[in-house]
């Protein structure tokens, strides 16, 4: 586990709801799509103080994060449907196809190593499981230049603001089902893959 990371996500932690009310309408479209699924076990890493969990309406949910202040706040919604545990995704301790989905909603870019983390999912997903994906990449528009401009400060963040779809070469391993713009120009999208 990546204890700056840890550390910094747990100091953090008093500041998601501004951070949440901000991503609430892309976190609604992806949950919607997770929804429209078949019933199975899902795998949601970095679930954050998981105040979105109650939009879940159909799968056995395990939930995990780096962050322990996170997961206490997230605790609230345990119940027989929702497990909690701390856990690096980039380090998943469960067994090989043990989830039918995977949801990494605002991860890939925080992740120390974006394809390590996507191995890690690969391994978990049984064939045929869906992998679906919220995340912002550098669009090929102005917005470019915001994310040139704050890569310097970005690391600071814990974050990559320059960050392009191309280039996450672990998605190779999977196949593309959909792809959804959202944001201004773009700037997020959400994608949904299956594992073949």
């Amino acid at each position: 586990m990546h204890y700056s990371t840890r550390a910094f996500y747990n100091q953090l932690s008093f500041l998601y709801p501004v951070i949440n009310y901000f991503l609430k309408g892309q976190r609604k479209a992806l949950i919607g799509e997770v929804n429209s699924v078949l019933p199975g076990k899902l795998l949601e890493i970095g679930i954050g103080n998981g105040s979105h969990i109650p939009l879940y309406t159909r799968h056995q949910i395990m939930g995990i994060d780096i962050s322990e202040r996170m997961l206490n706040k997230a605790k609230r919604f345990e119940d027989n449907r929702i497990e909690l545990q701390l856990m690096d995704g980039e380090h998943l301790s469960f067994a090989e196809a043990s989830f039918d989905y995977v949801v990494l909603s605002h991860v890939l870019a925080v992740t120390k190593d974006p394809d390590q983390l996507l191995g890690q999912v690969h391994k978990v997903l049984k064939p045929g499981g869906q992998l679906f994906i919220l995340n912002h990449f550098t669009p090929g528009n102005w917005l470019r230049w915001v994310d040139w401009a704050f890569q310097p400060l970005s690391s600071l963040f814990h974050f990559k603001s320059s960050f392009h779809l191309h280039q996450v070469k672990g998605l190779q391993q999977f196949t593309l089902l959909k792809q959804t713009e959202l944001g201004t120009c773009s700037y997020y999208k959400l994608l949904i893959f299956c594992k073949p």
